[in-house]
């Protein structure tokens, strides 16, 4: 996505876990629906970074960030 902001983004978000003799660690892809260009992520915290910047919001990874209320 080229630096210029849009107020609206489209991706086909790809998620799977990764066994190394644990838990796992997963790990995500975002397709642009626009451009097909795909963008690998070896964790989540570094997709929600990702998304962070692509939207211009600040989030900490591990943290709740933003002004969408979640309801439960």
């Amino acid at each position: 996505m080229s630096k210029e902001q849009t107020d609206y983004v489209s991706y086909l978000l790809r998620l799977w876990r990764v066994h190394d003799n644990g838990p796992g660690t997963w790990r995500a892809e975002l397709r642009s629906a626009k451009t097909g260009e795909r963008i690998g992520f070896a964790s989540l915290d570094e997709l929600f970074v990702h998304l962070s910047a692509e939207t211009g919001t600040s989030v900490t990874p591990g943290g709740e960030q933003g002004c969408a209320s979640r309801s439960s």
